[in-house]
């Protein structure tokens, strides 16, 4: 699978309203002991990472994002992007770098954003 394809799939996670939506795509973006790193957290479990991602629903009514840029070289990729709410109103900017295994899957994501005062 193209890596900007596995990208949107993992993004699409943080859309989705449900765990079993959120695993679902998991399975078809994220190797398992994926690591996800932000400014607030960092995450070694798919558990982690979901409650996280859940976490954040609460914050954000319909929280999601959108890229807006994507490049990728090997097996690392890197995603400009919009945090929406549920309505597509654009509430954040940020950036994240991903690694893939050779299989396609991310590994690692690491977002960076600036942190509200």
């Amino acid at each position: 699978m193209e890596k900007q394809k596995i990208w949107e799939t993992y993004a699409s996670a943080w859309k989705a309203e449900s765990k079993e939506e959120k695993i679902a795509l998991f399975r078809q973006s994220m190797n398992e002991n994926v690591v996800y790193t932000d400014p607030l957290i960092q995450t070694e479990t798919w558990d982690d990472l979901l409650q996280y991602m859940l976490d954040f629903h609460q914050q954000v009514d319909g929280g999601h994002f959108v890229t807006t840029y994507f490049m990728s070289h090997h097996n690392k990729c890197l995603a400009k992007w919009n945090m929406c709410d549920r309505e597509g109103h654009i509430l954040g900017e940020g950036i994240s770098i991903g690694e893939y295994n050779d299989e396609g899957q991310l590994v690692s994501a690491t977002g960076f954003f600036e942190l509200p005062e």
